[in-house]
């Protein structure tokens, strides 16, 4: 069973864009801008996604896969929703609360955003509402191979304020988009992030590869509602 934590939180943030691979490398601060810039127009988003996490301490992979959603309301704190098929589980917030269901141990943790993200780890927070801004809160650079096979660009996020949850973050954003901002100043790409890798603090890694994405289809505040089922031990830390 995989492990709820906020760093599984944070990286639902992150979802693939089609790939592309430029012709010219692009400069740090064109990538960095196509991220800033594309995240911005972001409402609501849905994919399926495939998840691995590598626990360091145990050298144990562990997956999982299922499919994703996520709203951002204007004047409040990003919703989401995590349905797991692999293994069957599901992550849910409202904006306030967050339920972690486990249908095969009749079990649910529920927990308020505001304790999960307390303290040296308000920065996750961050990322439940936009990645509008990881010039302000990050040193970046390229990582050491700047772009993967498909032409992509591959950056190396390190917090200026380093918590448990978020040691460092690994992203790669799609070349599309990059040239999209290089050829007209605009990006329509609203996520142009084709996978994100987040490490703790233990150095355990979390990689989420996204498909299948649907932007912007005005998603309901209902999905992100969760009814406890009658019968369904309820946790609170």
């Amino acid at each position: 069973m995989l492990k709820f934590c906020p760093a599984l939180c944070l990286s639902m943030l992150l979802f693939a864009l089609p790939l592309s691979a430029a012709s010219t490398p692009a400069a740090l601060k064109d990538v960095v801008s196509a991220l800033e810039k594309g995240y911005a127009g972001l409402q609501d988003v849905q994919a399926d996604f495939s998840q691995k996490t590598t626990i360091t301490a145990v050298n144990r992979e562990q997956k999982g896969s299922g499919e994703v959603l996520l709203k951002r309301p204007a004047s409040a704190t990003a919703m989401f929703r995590f349905n797991y098929t692999k293994p069957k589980q599901q992550i849910i917030s409202n904006g306030k609360q967050v339920w972690f269901y486990t249908p095969d141990n009749k079990q649910v943790i529920v927990n308020s955003v505001a304790a999960m993200f307390a303290g040296g780890n308000s920065i996750a927070l961050s990322y439940l509402t936009g990645l509008g801004h990881v010039s302000r809160d990050f040193d970046i650079t390229f990582a050491s191979e700047a772009r993967d096979k498909n032409g992509n660009y591959q950056l190396e996020l390190t917090p200026k304020k380093p918590s448990a949850v978020l040691a460092r973050l690994q992203l790669t954003v799609s070349s599309e988009a990059v040239e999209q901002l290089q050829a007209s100043g605009e990006v329509k790409n609203v996520f142009p992030v084709v996978a994100s890798t987040v490490q703790d603090a233990g150095g355990n890694r979390t990689r989420i590869d996204y498909s299948r994405t649907k932007v912007n289809k005005g998603l309901d505040n209902g999905k992100f509602n969760f009814k406890i089922p009658e019968g369904v031990e309820v946790i609170k830390p």
